[in-house]
This record gives C-alpha cells, structure tokens and sequence, in this order.
C-alpha cells in the first residue's frame, strides 16, 4: 500500500497493492458482504468508476458495449456523451450472473452512492483490524479508482492519454498529480530499455521493486 498526502485537506490518498504477493485489491473484495457489495467494490477497483457511477451502471451498459468493455455514461438521467472502459472478464461474468431476470434498465447495484461509500469504509476497517495496516483507515471509494488509473498506467504499460480516456478524465494536470504520483525508479529503468540510442542494458526483470510510486509514500513497504 501506498499513502499521499492530500495539498488542502486532512487524510491521505491510498493506492492499493496489486502482486502477487501482496493482493490488497483482492483482500477487499473478500470483504464483501453480498454479490452487490463485491461488484460495487470491482466497478471501482477494476473499472475505474466513480461511486455515482458505480450507483447507476446497468446490464444495458455492458451488453451495448463492445466485448471487453463498459459503457459509461456521462449522465445517465439524459443519455448523451459517455466513455468505454475495458473490464475484466471475471466482473462480466459476475455482472451477468448477479443481472439474470432483472430489468436490463436498471442499476446493478441497487444502492444510493452514499452506501457504496459505507460499503468500502466498513471493508477497509475489517482489513486494517486484520493486518494492522493503518493505511487502510484512509481508504475510500474514490482510493479504488485512484488504483486503478496507477495500475493501467506503470503496472500495464498503458499510455497516459488512453487511460485519461477510459477513466473520463480531461486535465491533465489533476490526472498527474491527484491519481498517478510518480513513477518509481524500477520503472524508469524498464522504460529506458525501449529506447535504441540509449545506451547500456540494465537487467531490470518482473521480479524488481514496486513500479508505482506515488509523490508521498508511507514507510511501508509492498
């Protein structure tokens, strides 16, 4: 897990940990309480999406998409500009299940935003009593979305203004500094090695340190 500080108010942004080793993303989603909760949690986590967002997907939004992807609306009362965001085939799957003989029109998760909030606060709480990681008590809904655009980008590879497109953000300038944090030295390195007229080879393999390194960092390591 990783902690920043936030420039004008008190807490901290989180972005959760991914490896093999150390799965934090998939330590919430076991926290889940129902079917609802957990797909809630992977909108969020694997999606990209905010809690408004996460309020008012319907199965409409993944079938009309194209094969991998999730229609996001813009404004889901007038229908009118929207984004598409790729979506793991486990979250599909479990949207499909959990979707079966309901109203294609209506919201997945049948709860306001402000209960997908509680959701996530109530599960952060249960994890840090387990593993004692106070980071956990600053973890909130948007801390999902946080993770996922800092996953796509250092642990992925994906090009910054791809993922600015998938996850709906416009200024590059907030993306930068509010989401991504810096990148670690591990991943200068790997990026240094695609570059021909560079010379020299580090052996820099999948093995080596974190590649997502937020501005602030706790003391903690992965």
């Amino acid at each position: 897990m990783r902690l920043g500080d936030y420039d004008e108010r008190d807490g901290k942004r989180v972005w959760l940990s991914q490896t093999n080793g150390n799965d934090e993303v998939g330590g919430l989603f076991d926290e889940a309480k129902s079917p609802e909760q957990e797909i809630a949690f992977r909108l969020g986590a694997q999606a990209g999406l905010r809690r408004e967002e996460i309020a008012s997907v319907t199965p409409n939004d993944f079938s009309h998409a194209p094969d991998g992807f999730l229609r996001v609306w813009n404004d889901y009362a007038k229908r009118g500009k929207y984004r598409e965001t790729p979506i793991p085939k486990e979250l599909a799957s479990s949207v499909r299940t959990l979707a079966y003989n309901r109203d294609p029109d209506e919201p997945i998760v049948s709860v306001e935003p402000n209960s997908i909030y509680r959701w996530v606060k109530r599960s952060a709480q249960a994890r840090y009593a387990e593993t004692g990681d106070e980071g956990w008590t600053y973890l909130n809904v948007h801390d999902l979305r946080r993770t996922w655009g800092g996953h796509l980008l250092w642990d992925c590879g994906v090009l910054p203004a791809v993922v600015m497109s998938w996850g709906g953000w416009e200024d590059w300038e907030t993306f930068r500094n509010h989401y991504l944090g810096e990148m670690s030295p591990a991943a200068a390195e790997r990026e240094r090695e695609k570059i021909s007229f560079v010379s020299g080879n580090p052996d820099v393999g999948s093995g080596s340190s974190p590649v997502f390194q937020p501005q602030a960092q706790s003391s903690s390591p992965y």
